[in-house]
């Protein structure tokens, strides 16, 4: 019975051995395989463009003026809301007023999108 107890810890710390060297070995790969991949922003491959910016720099400068309009273009359509539930009866609302809320909706989801960069 004594044998059996240092054969199933050695086998046991095999296994771990084992296990350990198989786990350091698919972060090797991964660690390889990532190194095909473009480097980070703000890394010395950055990518440029023709012209010599930086294309995030510039793809982020087109965001802004983008989120730029669609604020212009929400505070429009909150204004044409505003005057149709004025217009409108306490008890009654109109489809078209319905529809434009979800369109302000859309319009703040792809505002909030680019802001986030998702």
């Amino acid at each position: 019975m004594k044998l059996w107890i240092p054969r199933a810890l050695f086998g046991c710390l095999l296994a771990a051995a084992l296990w350990a060297a198989a786990l350091a070995g698919q972060r090797g790969a991964a660690t390889r395989q990532g190194s095909d991949q473009e480097p980070p922003a703000g890394a010395q491959g950055e990518i440029r463009l023709p012209n010599g910016k930086s294309q995030r720099d510039e793809i982020l400068k087109a965001e802004r003026q983008q989120n730029i309009k669609d604020a212009a273009q929400l505070v429009e359509m909150a204004q044409q809301l505003q005057q149709d539930l004025e217009k409108n009866d306490r008890y009654v609302l109109s489809i078209s007023t319905l529809k434009k809320t979800d369109e302000i909706e859309k319009l703040v989801r792809k505002i909030r999108a680019r802001l986030r960069h998702d």
